[in-house]
């Protein structure tokens, strides 16, 4: 049987672990006791491990990395962490996005397949394009073994699909030890990502895995996006952030009376405007412009805006200055909406817990004097599933507000 190097941690450090969280920081481990066989002084990033507490108890098995989350955890009983076990891992993952409808949906053939700790594979995520796979490693000991979802995702889905691609060279960790260059891992023959169009609720979508944003498509505002278009029957709607227009082809297929797109990007407008002649829409104007600046000067236009801006704060140290952006922002947009208005107004900074970000669009509210009723709160689809043991999981938070 393989012997694996032993993670102790200090006494009093393993209650998290106990309750079945999957990190382990670097201040909570106590020291690491290497087997006799082990090539080298020191253990390498990526090596699989096992955790014990001060007292000798097993807690379970993971990868180490350098940097704060030293362990992240796999399994919280010993296993033989082989192909078997990894594509046992990815199974589950699928199986539970076939109970979703996911799988096998005519109208949505794009999905979040396996997100990290929710699928208890911390730090990994494969999203699903009609056919083609992409792969982004957060860890490196899962981005060192793809070649092992490779072959799993090649005896799930069979001729289903046609290309795995790796879009892991942005989201490694800094000064990682290893090269993860983007690129594809397996195409099938005469495979071309250029025809390949992404349906979400019956909605197509061009999505530029290769040089896009994360892994091309914001996947995760897909019941949003749905319950945008609910709403936007005969509206006048402004997209901000607009990157590929998804909001906006919800809005426009559904009914608006016109859709404004807005984004700084030039490359983001060039995607979103594809996306919209692919939709065949007319009534649809893009910007390339700063939304701040554009929504100064549009009082009374929009009868729906949505506000969907990247993380303004990826770290805790600079909250502060994202939950005044926040602020701003939405003030801005509460300011100018038509009376009777709605906004859809989202973060997805992991660091803006949910209440901290309800209390800064009140803040907006009450400085741009404006009376406003809560009509939802939102949050990411199932398919971005949220292990309950890992609340950290849960990132994206959103509300629909009716302003008078």
């Amino acid at each position: 049987m393989t012997e694996f190097i032993k993670v102790i941690l200090a006494n009093g450090k393993d209650h998290s672990v106990k309750r079945f969280h999957p990190w382990v920081f670097s201040g909570a481990i106590k020291k690491i006791s290497l087997p006799p066989d082990y090539p080298g002084e020191d253990l390498k990033e990526g090596d699989v491990v096992e955790v014990y507490s001060s007292q000798n108890e097993f807690l379970g098995m993971g990868h180490y990395q350098i940097g704060s989350i030293a362990v992240r955890m796999f399994s919280f009983t010993q296993v033989t962490p082989d192909f078997s076990f990894w594509k046992s891992k990815i199974q589950a993952a699928y199986n539970f996005r076939t109970q979703l409808n996911l799988t096998k949906n005519t109208a949505t053939n794009c999905y979040r397949l396996c997100f990290g700790e929710g699928d208890g594979l911390p730090g990994f995520i494969i999203d699903y394009y009609n056919g083609t796979a992409v792969l982004q490693s957060h860890s490196i000991g899962l981005h060192l073994i793809k070649h092992e979802f490779v072959k799993a995702l090649q005896e799930i889905y069979g001729d289903e699909l046609k290309a795995v691609f790796d879009k892991s060279e942005e989201t490694m960790p800094k000064n990682a030890p290893i090269k993860a260059p983007n690129g594809y891992l397996w195409k099938s023959d005469n495979y071309s990502s250029n025809e390949i169009i992404a349906l979400e609720n019956n909605h197509k979508f061009y999505v530029d895995w290769e040089g896009g944003q994360k892994t091309g498509f914001f996947l995760d505002q897909r019941e949003n996006r749905e319950l945008l278009g609910h709403y936007s029957k005969d509206k006048v709607v402004l997209n901000t952030f607009c990157y590929t227009g998804g909001f906006s082809v919800y809005a426009a297929n559904e009914g608006a009376k016109e859709v404004h797109s807005i984004d700084i990007s030039k490359k983001a407008i060039e995607l979103t405007d594809r996306n919209i002649q692919l939709n065949a829409i007319k009534n649809h104007e893009s910007h390339a412009a700063d939304t701040f600046d554009f929504l100064k000067h549009r009082e009374n236009t929009y009868d729906i805006i949505v506000l969907d801006p990247p993380a303004f704060a990826k770290h805790q140290n600079v909250k502060h200055n994202a939950i005044m952006g926040y602020k701003r922002l939405n003030y801005e947009a509460i300011k100018q909406i038509k009376p009777g208005g709605l906004l859809f107004t989202f973060s997805c900074s992991q660091v803006v817990d949910k209440n901290t970000f309800n209390s800064t669009v009140m803040a907006a509210a009450i400085e741009a004097g404006r009376n406003v009723r809560v009509l939802h709160h939102l949050s990411q689809p199932p398919d971005h599933c949220v292990n309950i043991f890992h609340p950290e999981g849960e990132y994206l938070k959103g509300l629909v507000v009716h302003i008078e």
